[in-house]
């Protein structure tokens, strides 16, 4: 079909632009050809006139000539009607019908006339909420009512308005608010339109007995925990929504919902005429016992297996626990840990014992430690898709380090740590935009001589995306550790190199030299740069250059530089990635791969 505009100063670029959703299907000779003259309408009224013809045109392909002269009255009282919900209630509407080597043309001429404007509001309440003691709630709802005097009015706005305007009311001490009556009367000749909306608030609702479906195993404490209200508080949604997110976020249950139960038979009145109404919790609980295993590999540390056990409830408290094991070519551990369920604040309380080996750059560590950790989890304000880990946690562990040609130690431990995390990425398996902050902080004392000592540590990343697909990223850390004893624990120094820090380097092959391996070091700086083309949404290449050091200082530090090139594949786990580097120090081409986002 063809557009055009008619006449000077017309909205020609708007017609343009609208027709194209209808020029594709031109090329079918019994439909109509449509030209347009807009008349100066706004584009989101020509997008909903193009909307209501294309659906139009589409049903006169082979029709009588009986027919399709009904639909070309319809056409034009589609016009109409879609000018009128953008407001143009005295608009005039042309239908001329042509001729041209392809078939029947349709020109539609429009004089969209004056638009309304919204001259007057009346928004009454009745119920209870039009007693004394809502007035300060009444006043706002008005407030904040959306179609002020001087508005065009727009019927999806409308309709918006009064939907918007009867869940307020209704989210809070009244469950029952309906619409008693809404009109909007129009004046086409004044171009203007009166609103009146009466919403009926019905009595006050208030919350009765708590009612529990579904649990079997879970004890009911559990639910007492975080539904805390007494019988005959004021309905509240925002308190029903809270509950029954604060169910769902522990590993208890598969589903939880929480309602009032509306039904007659459950509805209780109340001396002042306020209706009580039961709490219902439903909830589907989450399998007793859960066995997963895993396999992995990397450049880093080769293949990589790991099972873990999962239990809710255990001896009948609402408690779970977690028991596992991994082994790879350079740590082996088992731990189990006691999880207790999240507390009002969202915080998660856990304790556990652990047991591993690690064997890395000539460092051999035997490990025995039993710790406590709390844990917070939580979403940005609002809508906002930034999200906050808090995390504080104490170990005490004993560790047996042998090194390659010094002297081995044994040391017992006592670590505090805390750690906070903040996310703004747009997917957090596999980020194309966004930025990433991580700040660690620790301090330990070794029990048998009490000498201490401290660490800290930043890291962060920032995407930027490039064209359609492209991404360029930049990432660092930097790190220093301040003690009074060379007896460390092994993970409390810094190590670097691998398909995650340095690339070109072996795997935590970059640190300070004692005998003949490399251990953790006082100070860490570095970071990389990286560009990914991808040719299709799945597969692309990268380019990237890494730079930094682990040394005893920053000033002592000397740049171990990396960079390469590698093919990259989106997977439902994240990016996978093999890369050739080359480490300049070392002078050797690596290859390295790896699952995921490095950090």
């Amino acid at each position: 079909m063809r557009f055009a505009a008619a006449g000077g100063g017309r909205f020609f670029g708007a017609v343009v632009v609208a027709g194209l959703c209808l020029v594709a299907q031109s090329v079918q000779a019994a439909r109509p050809e449509v030209i347009i003259d807009p008349g100066g309408v706004p584009p989101e009224a020509l997008q909903s006139i193009m909307g209501a013809v294309d659906s139009i045109t589409r049903l006169a392909e082979d029709q009588d000539g009986g027919e399709v002269s009904r639909l070309r009255r319809r056409a034009r009282d589609a016009t109409l009607s879609a000018l009128a919900t953008q407001g143009y209630f005295a608009a005039h509407v042309d239908l001329t019908v042509g001729q041209d080597h392809q078939g029947e043309t349709w020109d539609i001429s429009i004089d969209p006339g004056k638009r309304a404007v919204v001259d007057q509001v009346d928004i009454r309440f009745t119920g209870k909420i039009a007693e004394p003691e809502f007035s300060d709630r009444v006043r706002l709802l008005k407030e904040e009512w959306p179609l002020d005097k001087g508005m065009p009015f727009i019927n999806e706005t409308w309709s918006d308005a009064k939907s918007d305007l009867i869940t307020e009311v209704s989210r809070k001490d009244f469950y029952l608010a309906r619409m008693r009556h809404s009109q909007a009367t129009v004046m086409a000749d004044e171009a203007v339109a009166q609103l009146e909306v009466n919403v009926d608030s019905g009595p006050r609702v208030r919350m009765g007995e708590l009612k529990l479906i579904g649990l079997k195993r879970v004890p009911a404490k559990l639910v007492d925990r975080y539904v805390r209200y007494s019988p005959g508080e004021p309905y509240d949604q925002d308190k029903l929504d809270d509950w029954q997110q604060a169910l769902q976020a522990t590993a208890f249950f598969r589903g939880a919902f929480v309602m009032l139960d509306n039904s007659a038979e459950a509805r209780v009145t109340r001396p002042d005429g306020d209706l009580e109404m039961p709490v219902v919790v439903r909830v589907t609980e989450a399998a007793p016992r859960v066995y997963t295993a895993s396999l992995g590999v990397d450049s880093d540390n080769g293949a990589r297996v790991e099972g873990l056990y999962r239990q809710n409830v255990v001896f009948g408290q609402p408690v779970w626990i977690e028991t596992g094991v991994g082994v790879d070519k350079n740590r082996q551990r088992f731990f189990y840990d006691v999880h207790l369920p999240p507390d009002d604040s969202g915080y998660t309380n856990s304790f556990g014992v652990l047991a591993s080996h690690s064997d890395i750059q000539g460092v051999d560590t035997t490990r025995h430690a039993v710790g406590w950790r709390r844990k917070q989890s939580r979403l940005g304000a609002g809508d906002s898709r930034v999200e906050y880990e808090t995390q504080w946690s104490v170990t005490g562990a004993y560790d047996d380090t042998k090194i390659d040609g010094a002297d081995d130690y044994t040391v017992p431990t006592l670590v505090a740590g805390w750690q906070w995390l903040r996310r703004d990425v747009n997917d957090k398996y596999d980020p194309r935009e966004g930025n990433l902050i991580d700040v660690g902080v620790g301090a330990g004392v070794t029990l048998d001589q009490g000498q201490t000592f401290y660490k800290t540590s930043v890291r962060g990343q920032k995407w930027w995306p490039i064209g359609k697909r492209d991404v360029l990223t930049v990432r660092a850390e930097v790190g220093k550790v301040w003690a009074h004893t060379r007896r460390l624990p092994e993970d409390f120094g810094f190590r670097t190199g691998g398909s995650r820090s340095i690339r070109g380097y072996k795997y935590n092959s970059i640190g300070v030299s004692r005998g003949d391996a490399v251990i953790g070091a006082p100070a860490l700086a570095w970071a990389s740069i990286e560009y990914m083309h991808f040719f299709t949404e799945q597969l692309g290449m990268s380019v990237f250059v890494d730079a930094g050091d682990a040394a005893t200082s920053f000033g002592a530090m000397k740049l171990h530089i990396g960079y390469g090139a590698g093919v990259v594949l989106r997977t439902p786990a994240g990016p996978f990635s093999v890369e050739l580097a080359y480490g300049q120090r070392d002078r050797n081409l690596r290859l390295h791969f790896s699952l995921g986002v490095a950090f």
